[in-house]
């Protein structure tokens, strides 16, 4: 079974994981080459299944009551870089729009304000209510800070994933607040501490104006964001035009990323040391000193018979570049 699903039974029971996230996880997005007859499949599915949880709900005993949005403040840890917009959240304010609210969020009282709640999970689902002008259907429950982490951090996961640099400086946020590393694992419903360390540290490395500058990323992974680590070390102080000109805001996340890495790649190569490599002839009469840098090869002849011996070669230098091309072709 998978362990995050358990974790949000445990919370939820005995309403399964499954069935309070299914509603929303399977949201239907548009697509072209669908018919109205497929569309209405698509909506006389999507509302059977949401009538069928919510009486399930009800039948374990749990009252759902309905919460004006100006009383529900979120979670005290932020988790997405991106405020609610793009396609999937426009959908999600389309289908409440049309079908109303399928899934209730998950509510606790806010600890810190009287007569106001604070969101477990279902922070999207609010704010497409909000933008709706709508009141938002609830289960309300007594959490700890744990517990609320455990079920915001698995609703992501169950739901739309959060990217890697999202995940990253989730985890990163928690453990600033003091959570403890067991609650942390939960949340991310891993096992491996390597795995959450290596985050948390690579998180540490990149400023995080740069990181809201770029947004979410989608798509881009450790491997891309550990070089941009890497290069911001260096060169991060040069990018100060690129952050703010109206070509780089206007691009989506991912392409944001792409611009940046591209603009300190070329500053790396141009201030790598070449590669020297030194032979010497066993009777010491020559020594040959190359050099590699990006695509350049260069050839220094020295010692006593250094300079007739590059000559020899310069004399012979077509005959090499043949054998040179039958070699490699050879390969």
């Amino acid at each position: 079974m998978n362990k995050r699903r358990d974790v949000l039974r445990e919370l939820l029971t005995p309403v399964t994981s499954e069935q309070l996230f299914s509603a929303e996880n399977n949201l239907k997005k548009p697509q072209i080459t669908s018919g109205a007859l497929q569309s209405m499949n698509d909506a006389i599915t999507g509302l059977s299944r949401e009538a069928d949880e919510l009486r399930e709900a009800v039948a374990g005993g749990y009252s759902i009551i309905e919460v004006d949005t100006a009383l529900i403040d979120p979670s005290f840890v932020k988790d997405r870089l991106d405020e609610f917009s793009g396609p999937d959240f426009e959908a999600l304010v389309e289908s409440i729009r049309t079908n109303g609210q399928g899934v209730p969020v998950l509510l606790r009282p806010n600890p810190e304000k009287v007569g106001r709640y604070q969101i477990a999970y279902g922070h999207r689902r609010v704010a497409a209510l909000k933008q709706l002008g709508k009141k938002v259907k609830s289960f309300i429950r007594n959490l700890t800070d744990d517990e609320l982490i455990i079920a915001q951090g698995n609703e992501n996961l169950e739901r739309k994933d959060l990217t890697f640099i999202e995940k990253a400086f989730f985890a990163k946020k928690l453990e600033d607040r003091g959570t403890a590393r067991s609650v942390i694992l939960a949340t991310f419903g891993t096992s491996s501490r390597g795995v959450l360390s290596e985050m948390i540290s690579l998180a540490r490395k990149i400023p995080e104006n740069i990181v809201h500058k770029v947004g979410s990323a989608p798509g881009v992974g450790r491997p891309k964001w550990d070089e941009l680590a890497t290069l911001l070390q260096s060169y991060g102080g040069q990018l100060d035009d690129i952050l703010e000109s109206e070509a780089f805001l206007r691009c989506n996340s991912a392409q944001r990323f792409e611009i940046i890495l591209s603009a300190l790649r070329p500053l790396r190569e141009k201030t790598s040391p070449p590669k020297v490599l030194n032979w010497d002839s066993a009777d010491d009469l020559v020594r040959v000193r190359s050099r590699t840098k990006n695509k350049a090869y260069a050839v220094e002849f020295s010692q006593a018979e250094g300079k007739a011996f590059g000559e020899w070669i310069s004399a012979r230098i077509d005959r090499l570049y043949e054998q040179y091309q039958k070699d490699k072709d050879n390969k």
